[in-house]
């Protein structure tokens, strides 16, 4: 018996259903436990692997297996989406506010599994395997639960509180609709709030739309967007943690979706401290603003006309 028939065995035993007991499936376990045709089951080890260039690479250059390059998406949406349904992997566990579109979006295989896989083999297989399938539905909650204890609460300005998913990143967009807000846009509402895990968490299709926002393109849209109606002000502002802040490339995206917009545009890029904002401050639109969580009442201005204020 080779490997991927048993990691097909071993994905049936923990209980995956049978649509992911398929060889791309088992490929796939294959490279998260980093186990290759002559290794052994017992020096499986955790790994944190993309999918692209880890997980398709690893399948590529151990198994000599070829898939075609939209296979990637196939192997997120069918494959590991399930895996980590059935605690068999961790999404992000080594950062787990990136975004939902970042490139450094990355899968290990979880240490419960991890420790059953070990076993496959041996007298003790059996018996590990039907603990971890009878264990599944309280690690699936346990899981939730270590979640929702991570979550990030924030205030609306309609007294309104969401919870965030755990991380930097929400952090900083708390901070922007708790702190930034009334200190710089007082009199401003709230259109539209993104999450690492549910891109628009929150969002006012209604004024979006009379604005001229398209409201069929959340997944472009800055992570926090504000609009002053006295002012027919919109603040587009980009939380900067892991991916860049709002760069020339970004006003241009932002402007070419937005055409039909009439409201005065001011780009903000908040940052959760100094040291952060020194990092990206070569890749930093000119006319554009610059907000630092730890320097709350203080900005910073890309230019060198005038303060605060559409362009």
């Amino acid at each position: 018996m080779n490997k991927i028939e048993e990691a097909q065995i071993i994905l049936k035993d923990l209980g995956l259903p049978k649509s992911q007991q398929n060889e791309i499936s088992s490929l796939t376990l294959l490279a998260l436990c980093d186990i290759s045709e002559t290794d052994n089951w017992k020096d499986a080890k955790k790994i944190s692997l993309g999918v692209s260039k880890g997980i398709m690479k690893f399948i590529s250059d151990v198994y000599r297996k070829e898939y075609a390059p939209n296979t990637r998406e196939t192997v997120r949406r069918f494959v590991l989406h399930q895996f980590v349904q059935g605690r068999i992997a961790d999404y992000n566990p080594d950062i787990p506010d990136l975004s939902v579109n970042s490139p450094r979006a990355h899968y290990a295989i979880s240490k419960e599994a991890l420790e059953v896989i070990k076993s496959f083999g041996t007298k003790e297989w059996n018996k590990n395997a039907k603990e971890f399938r009878d264990s599944i539905e309280n690690l699936a909650k346990k899981y939730a639960k270590k979640r929702a204890v991570d979550r990030v609460p924030v205030t609306l300005p309609n007294g309104e509180t969401l919870h965030l998913s755990s991380g930097k990143h929400n952090e900083v967009q708390a901070a922007v609709v708790e702190q930034f807000r009334p200190e710089f846009a007082k009199d401003s509402e709230l259109l539209y709030l993104g999450d690492t895990e549910q891109k628009d968490l929150y969002s006012d299709n209604q004024t979006l739309q009379e604005i001229g926002i398209p409201i069929d393109q959340h997944s472009k849209l800055p992570d926090v967007v504000l609009f002053d109606r006295k002012k027919n002000w919109l603040y587009l502002i980009e939380a900067v943690t892991s991916h860049g802040p709002v760069s020339p490339k970004r006003v241009v995206e932002l402007e070419k979706m937005l055409e039909k917009c009439s409201a005065g545009k001011i780009y903000v890029t908040a940052f959760p401290d100094f040291k952060e904002f020194k990092k990206w401050s070569n890749k930093i639109a000119w006319e554009t603003e610059i907000w630092i969580c730890e320097m709350p009442s203080h900005m910073i201005h890309f230019n060198g006309d005038r303060f605060m204020g559409p362009r």
